[in-house]
């Protein structure tokens, strides 16, 4: 799902820079008004867990692998903001010291997976944990945010790929089939990973409680 550069032209990854960089100033300005000094340090230890889990593939399939994307764990556990600035220094350090993503692209892959991952998962979460009761309605919320944070993540990277064709020569109606099917699989690790760390968490006390009920710095 890291768009390595040579993928995207430049007509695509600009615009895609200036939009990650408003979100992410947002992101930083909300963030700085609703952390407090206690929660700072959980950011450190969420980002250098998702850095750590992005490293350990699964396997899908029998013919494929995915990785933790982690959008709704961080968005879920430490809402939106949070979540943002956590994805974008993740990528930016995959991209910078170990070539997983472009630099170029780096804002069109903070877009995707930083960006609107994170929102479209937070949103998807606190709707249906409201819709759905007790404790394994709250699992299966979180579940389904995981899993929809995988797929729009791959639909926004497929959309920029698409409007980079001149570029790859590849037709989108060509690359979103397998992009989605293959997400719908990998999805799946997702959500019962996400569901199995929110859980441990809550327990163990890292999140205090705020964000798995849907209160507290996310709102």
């Amino acid at each position: 799902m890291h768009i390595p550069d040579g993928f995207l032209n430049a007509q695509t990854w600009a615009p895609a820079y200036l939009i990650s960089a408003g979100a992410i100033s947002y992101s930083l300005k909300k963030s700085r008004q609703d952390l407090n000094d206690r929660q700072v340090p959980k950011l450190g230890v969420m980002a250098a867990f998702i850095f750590a889990a992005q490293m350990v593939n699964f396997p899908v399939a029998g013919v494929a692998s995915g990785h933790l994307l982690g959008a709704a764990l961080a968005a879920i556990l430490l809402g939106p903001w949070s979540a943002a600035l956590i994805l974008t220094v993740v990528l930016a350090i995959q991209a910078v010291f170990f070539q997983d993503g472009g630099i170029a692209v780096l804002g069109a892959n903070v877009l995707n997976m930083g960006v609107m991952a994170v929102l479209g998962s937070y949103l998807a979460y606190r709707l249906l944990s409201r819709v759905l009761p007790g404790a394994f309605g709250r699992n299966v919320a979180i579940f389904l945010a995981a899993w929809l944070s995988v797929l729009v993540a791959a639909l926004m990277a497929t959309l920029e790929l698409g409007l980079s064709y001149n570029a790859h020569q590849v037709p989108v109606s060509l690359i979103l089939p397998p992009m989605l099917v293959w997400h719908l699989l990998i999805g799946i690790g997702e959500g019962l990973i996400t569901v199995a760390v929110v859980n441990f968490v809550e327990k163990t006390g890292f999140s205090g409680g705020d964000q798995v009920n849907g209160k507290g710095v996310g709102r």
